[in-house]
């Protein structure tokens, strides 16, 4: 499993983030984290990804605990937050240069990967622009290289496709399906269109605690994720974890 999590629990004050959340993740899927706006989500991969210090439980990644071996965690991740750290006065270019210097690529390695990464994110034609001046969708293009620089095993997305139209979220999602083949992904969204495109399996979370684990076919009801969506999701609910077949 190269992403555990065991009873997970995050407090903000009095509120509660996320209660005793556990799930395993092998090599090589592509997970939905899905919940309603609110759910816990992004908190639950701030903590994955060593930014946040959970109140209780315990996450690794590739056998690296995320509070202890954040370093090791960080070479192993490519973090893609809902607002990306870009700087709208660089180009392309400039960016992912600088983000491999801090990651400590040699001058070789680092023109490798831009190159490579460039190429994977069709950034050619932009490269040298400054990113304040690109779309949306572009700029989540350049935030994707950065992630993808230090080519590590897992990607993390946190709602990739948040603000982009119709066409550059298909082109995102073929992007997305496509690293799936070679990386395993954990992408969150509360959009079912966005699970039904992309996802093998489910993780839906509602008010901090997991609600369902399973495959995207076991949570599918008459063709739809709609109803089981809102019947796991609405007020009041929230059981012991559904783990259906698995």
């Amino acid at each position: 499993m190269i992403i555990q999590a065991q009873q997970l629990t995050k407090y903000y004050g009095s509120f509660v983030a996320l209660s005793d959340v556990s799930f395993e993740i092998p090599e090589g899927q592509i997970v939905a984290l899905l919940g309603p706006n609110g759910a816990g989500k992004t908190t639950m991969m701030r903590i994955l990804t060593g930014y946040l210090a959970p109140s209780g439980g315990t996450a690794s990644v590739a056998g690296f605990d995320v509070q202890r071996a954040r370093l090791a965690v960080a070479a192993r991740i490519g973090y893609l937050p809902e607002n990306g750290p870009l700087y709208p006065d660089m180009t392309a270019r400039e960016l992912l240069r600088f983000f491999g210097e801090v990651r400590g690529l040699d001058r070789a390695a680092l023109a490798a990967r831009v190159d490579v990464v460039v190429g994977q994110c069709n950034l050619g034609p932009v490269l040298d622009k400054p990113i304040g001046k690109l779309s949306k969708g572009l700029r989540q293009r350049v935030g994707l290289a950065q992630a993808l620089l230090h080519d590590p095993p897992i990607m993390v997305m946190d709602e990739p496709t948040a603000g982009l139209d119709p066409n550059q979220i298909r082109q995102f999602r073929a992007e997305v399906r496509a690293l799936g083949t070679s990386k395993t992904l954990l992408v969150s969204t509360h959009i079912l269109q966005e699970v039904e495109a992309i996802a093998d399996r489910v993780l839906l979370i509602h008010g901090g605690r997991l609600v369902f684990d399973g495959s995207l076919a076991e949570l599918t009801e008459n063709g739809s994720l709609e109803e089981p969506f809102y019947r796991l999701t609405r007020d009041g609910d929230g059981g012991d974890v559904r783990r259906p077949g698995l």
